[in-house]
């Protein structure tokens, strides 16, 4: 299976900021690019290893998208 697939069918975004105006500091804009890449390669290789090891693929996409909705954000003002 191909990483590269992956790559063709999600495309970094453009970053905004909380007012939906981009993000404009690059520095932070190739971290976040570089953090989304290795998060990709890594949800990839999981649901390979899952299907290779006989899991339903479809189990492992809904764990996978509930793991990201269970997501806290720590700066949140309460």
């Amino acid at each position: 299976m191909s990483g590269d697939k992956q790559q063709d069918s999600f495309s970094i975004p453009v970053w905004l900021q909380p007012d939906g105006q981009p993000l404009s500091c690059r520095e932070k804009i190739k971290v976040l690019n570089e953090n989304l890449t290795e998060i990709s390669e890594m949800a990839q290789d999981a649901l390979e290893d899952a299907i290779l090891m006989g899991c339903d693929e479809q189990q492992v996409r809904d764990v996978l998208l509930r793991l990201v909705q269970s997501l806290q954000n720590p700066y949140k003002s309460e």
